[in-house]
């Protein structure tokens, strides 16, 4: 299953951590937010990565041109140049790392990779928010509503938490209680190729000019997951994720730790 990571905005209300990397490069427990969504969808054998790009580009690629380059033992043969690298860890990943311009909106950038998507069903999410949501389960869904997309709706927990009041007395307090707004857009979507049809250019958005479009034509399905989301707008938003990681209870871990994939290169000719 082809997934899409929308990782091309600037971050703006992240500024203290976005002004010298792009938002879905910010770390929660030493590894880019970015890390941990995926780790989520290959979990649920979603593995197949189109990561967009857009503010601070290079940044991304350098990650996994390191994470490549760098892992595991380097043998050095500095007289002729040679390069051999031993018992290096991977992911089973695929990543694809498409460039889709700076100022593009979110429907421009999927527009934009539309030749790798158009022959089949494929997943989009952003590069800036972590759930627990069952993927394989979303999939099962949306193949059932057969829509032309399904949106996975969060009710995202409100920003200060809440009193519980008896008689003009607190008995006790309650830490981010659901808001009150009702459902919103959480990400983890499913697309059928169909959805380019409402999408123009960079200037399409994807929420206004395609998921709109799409929900007044009766195509878009909503799979509703009421456990564990949270975005990374801020920097308490950070910290908040951090916490939930540093005390081993992160809902968003879906994944179990296995023997990671080792590999071994043939020797290479330095540049």
């Amino acid at each position: 299953m082809r997934v899409v990571i929308l990782a091309g905005g600037m971050g703006t209300r992240l500024q203290e951590e976005t002004t010298t990397r792009p938002k879905p490069m910010v770390e929660i427990g030493g590894k880019p937010i970015l890390w941990h969504i995926m780790k989520h969808f290959a979990h649920h054998q979603c593995d197949d990565f189109y990561i967009a790009l857009g503010y601070m580009g290079d940044f991304i690629k350098s990650y996994f041109l390191d994470q490549y380059n760098l892992s595991g033992n380097l043998a050095i043969d500095f007289a002729t140049g040679n390069i051999q690298r031993t018992d290096a860890a991977a992911e089973r990943w695929s990543v694809n790392l498409i460039d889709t311009g700076s100022k593009t909106l979110t429907g421009g950038r999927l527009l934009r990779m539309k030749s790798w998507l158009q022959d089949g069903t494929f997943m989009l999410t952003y590069g800036d928010g972590v759930s627990n949501v069952d993927l394989t389960e979303l999939l099962n869904f949306h193949k059932k509503q057969g829509k032309l997309a399904t949106v996975t709706a969060v009710r995202p927990p409100a920003r200060f938490g809440g009193l519980v009041i008896e008689n003009g007395t607190v008995r006790h307090f309650t830490e981010k209680p659901v808001a009150g707004e009702g459902w919103i857009n959480g990400g983890f979507l499913v697309f059928e190729p169909g959805v380019f049809d409402f999408l123009v250019d960079d200037q399409s958005s994807l929420e206004s000019d395609a998921l709109e479009r799409i929900a007044d034509a009766g195509e878009l399905a909503a799979y509703c997951h009421s456990d564990f989301w949270q975005c990374m707008d801020t920097l308490r938003d950070k910290h908040y994720l951090e916490r939930l990681w540093a005390d081993g209870s992160a809902p968003w871990k879906t994944w179990a730790e296995t023997p990671t994939l080792r590999i071994s290169w043939p020797e290479t000719k330095a540049a």
